[in-house]
């Protein structure tokens, strides 16, 4: 059964979340505090933590973090629902390590189908570890032959192009900082233009489909071809 932690300070929004993911036959736990929070995923290892930004002992940018310090939690899906909508407030969620940003408020059924997308990326990706190859939605990626097929088509990717959609799927739903995707791409001893990978990021998104690929303004980019399914 998935099991998801939620962390926030107003018991109502508790109650009222707990309520509504319960109905839909998941395990629901709660949190009212960071430091609650840290110590409940430490005993559950969730599937999924739901946290709030403001919260007493630690916020919810730092439980993220903590979280993410430890090998235990490094796959562990971690969503923020807040109402704050500054950039710089998304910014902080995402380089700390969260997976979504969902803004408040939100409706219960409409919340529910953005977690439903979302835990389905934990288990979108599949590898056929036989031939090497990567499924992914409706993309194939074979890595020996250096061959990607949508929908059965095949796709003409450039060196470049080929090893950043790979990189991309590696993770689904994870965002790559651009730093990150420059020194696993290119490297760190290669010298590129400012503008090197959003060219191969519009080139990519022109092959495959406007879709698949989601920017984080001022972050970095995201592999989502559930994008187009959420609310």
């Amino acid at each position: 059964m998935t099991q998801i932690l939620i962390a926030d300070d107003d018991p109502d929004i508790l109650d009222l979340l707990e309520y509504n993911l319960s109905k839909e036959g998941w395990e629901v736990h709660t949190a009212s505090n960071g430091q609650e929070a840290l110590d409940k995923a430490q005993d559950l290892n969730p599937d999924l933590v739901i946290l709030d930004i403001m919260m007493p002992e630690y916020d919810g940018v730092e439980v993220c973090e903590k979280l993410r310090n430890k090998d235990k939690f490094k796959d562990t899906l971690i969503i923020f629902l807040t109402a704050r909508t500054e950039d710089f407030t998304q910014i902080a969620c995402y380089e700390s390590g969260g997976d979504d940003y969902i803004v408040k408020p939100i409706k219960p059924k409409v919340l529910v189908s953005r977690l439903k997308a979302i835990l389905r990326r934990k288990v979108g990706r599949q590898y056929q570890d036989e031939n090497n190859v990567i499924t992914f939605g409706d993309l194939s990626i074979d890595i020996e032959q250096h061959e990607v097929k949508k929908e059965g088509e095949t796709v003409t990717l450039a060196k470049k192009e080929f090893d950043l959609l790979v990189l991309l799927v590696s993770k689904p739903g994870k965002l790559f900082s651009r730093e990150e995707i420059f020194n696993k791409v290119w490297g760190i001893d290669n010298a590129i233009g400012d503008r090197t990978i959003d060219v191969h990021i519009r080139k990519l998104r022109s092959k495959l489909g406007m879709s698949y690929i989601k920017t984080v303004k001022g972050v970095g980019y995201k592999l989502d071809p559930l994008e187009t399914a959420e609310f």
